[in-house]
């Protein structure tokens, strides 16, 4: 996989490499493994780097370092991490979905790191992590933000109206996606989707709140 070797990273386990990218839409549809037991493994992994990394950076206490973990391994996060080095380009997924949601980008980094982990054990983990995420923690970037809020928070003083719209709803019970527009005083001015209807409405907030409303 091209975007890891210039982090030093050669995966050599191409049945593996291929589980990790593949989504259970596509896993579905061609009888094969989809990336859902890898990310299992690589949400550990992850966390568990991130624990040894700040706690050995920091004296802070327990309930701090509980909070920047949640922080820097959430899943806007693990997004931002995986569109770094472009996985969104490698994922395998059904004919019924069109690209990759926040959700499944995030999945797919942890299957990536549990692969890294498998093939070269944890110190390699730790060089990916060195590189790509601590220079997002020592930049303090923020992660959480809850664009809803800020953006009510942000036309109360002309006290205009705000509607979220559900504009599409596709896909089966156990996997949804919905795509919804964030409508103030009768404009459309933001939309989003996401595999929840509030992973949609926080999308289309922020959309609406980067234009500036």
């Amino acid at each position: 996989m091209k975007t890891l070797e210039k982090y030093g990273i050669k995966l050599e386990n191409n049945n593996l490499l291929k589980e990790a990218l593949t989504h259970s839409s596509y896993a579905y549809e061609h009888g094969v493994l989809s990336y859902e037991r890898l990310e299992f493994l690589g949400d550990a992994v992850l966390e568990l780097v991130f624990s040894d990394y700040i706690y050995k950076t920091t004296n802070d206490p327990e309930g701090v370092m509980s909070k920047l973990r949640s922080h820097y391994v959430c899943e806007n996060a693990l997004c931002e991490y995986a569109k770094s080095i472009n996985l969104k380009d490698y994922i395998r997924m059904g004919n019924g979905l069109k690209e990759a949601n926040k959700t499944i980008i995030a999945d797919v980094f942890e299957a990536i790191i549990a692969v890294i982990y498998l093939e070269h054990g944890i110190d390699k983990v730790k060089d990916l992590f060195n590189q790509i995420i601590v220079p997002y923690i020592e930049d303090g970037v923020d992660f959480i933000r809850d664009y809803k809020s800020l953006l009510q928070e942000s036309v109360q003083p002309v006290k205009k109206v705000i509607e979220y719209k559900v504009v599409e709803e596709s896909g089966p019970a156990h996997q949804k996606f919905f795509k919804v527009n964030v409508i103030i005083d009768g404009i459309v001015y933001g939309f989003g989707e996401g595999s929840t209807k509030k992973e949609a409405e926080q999308m289309a907030a922020e959309d609406a709140y980067n234009k500036k409303v």
